[in-house]
């Protein structure tokens, strides 16, 4: 595994401005929509975006994880063949890994939703930031035109477009999840979407995709993995120009075998603990790289 690449302490003058400037554009926003919409039911504690360090880690220090599950409300996201709706199966599985790492004593973990509702994608970006998140997964089922597609995937952000056919069709489709809000939303959702793509850092997908290697290593002994390696495409969920993020999607909800594994507690258990499992190594690996510096 590589070293991970850390924010050195002089920062370029350009990504420094811009890391700014995108912070700036989302607080008021987040704030926005916190009030208007989002119930995140959050614990005692501050909701403004924190500084970002450029320093390293202090020891034991207390990791924010924002776990988003897909879709919600009016938009159910794919669908099984037995009636499955992958909002409500990405739900149980977001509160099995929030359950799990709260075990942790260095780990904070919020959701996104905890019910089933709406929330718009750049909604989702601004939410991470509002709580200053230190870490972004969003969770989800494949859905794909070909019942016999299965396994799991785990994408990070490509500014270069993405790594396969395959995740170009699921950045697509996931993309076109703000569809059911309207034309009010979408045009939200490509504004913030525009601003953010120019404003993300290239060691925030560096750190990403070494996020998604340590998850897409702990799926690989419990469940079949359709991609061996974090694949990469423009999914809006991931333009966060600070904070790595990654999307698990957790099995193909629109094969028949995969759907009846997915209504299992045991199958939802099983996937959750190797996401935990991955995002505990994702920061030990960091910390450790940190600590030589």
């Amino acid at each position: 595994m590589k070293n991970i690449s850390l924010l050195k302490r002089l920062v370029h003058r350009r990504q420094l401005l811009l890391s700014g400037l995108a912070l700036a554009i989302l607080s008021p926003r987040a704030t926005l929509a916190h009030e208007e919409q989002v119930d995140l039911k959050v614990s005692s504690g501050s909701n403004k975006p924190k500084a970002i360090s450029h320093d390293a880690p202090p020891r034991n220090k207390t990791r924010l994880v924002m776990i988003d599950p897909g879709h919600g409300g009016i938009d159910p996201g794919a669908l099984g063949e037995e009636g499955s709706e992958e909002k409500h199966i990405v739900l149980d599985i977001a509160n099995n890994v929030r359950q799990q790492l709260s075990e942790h004593p260095h780990i904070e973990v919020r959701l996104t939703r905890d019910s089933d509702h709406f929330i718009p994608l750049y909604q989702r970006v601004e939410i991470a930031h509002q709580h200053g998140a230190d870490l972004f997964m969003s969770i989800h089922a494949d859905g794909y035109t070909s019942p016999d597609a299965h396994g799991a995937s785990v994408f990070a952000l490509s500014n270069r477009g993405a790594s396969s056919a395959m995740a170009r069709y699921m950045s697509n489709k996931e993309n076109s999840a703000d569809d059911v809000g309207g034309a009010a939303v979408k045009d939200k959702d490509n504004y913030l979407q525009q601003v953010l793509f120019d404003l993300v850092q290239t060691d925030t997908i560096k750190n990403s995709l070494i996020l998604g290697e340590h998850v897409v290593k702990q799926i690989r002994p419990v469940h079949h993995l359709h991609s061996q390696n974090t694949e990469q495409a423009a999914f809006a969920v991931l333009k966060s120009p600070s904070i790595p993020s990654v999307l698990v999607e957790t099995s193909f909800i629109t094969n028949p075998e995969e759907e009846r594994l997915l209504r299992t507690p045991e199958f939802r258990t099983k996937i959750a603990s190797a996401i935990v499992s991955g995002i505990v190594n994702y920061f030990d690996e960091y910390d450790r790289n940190a600590r030589r510096v």
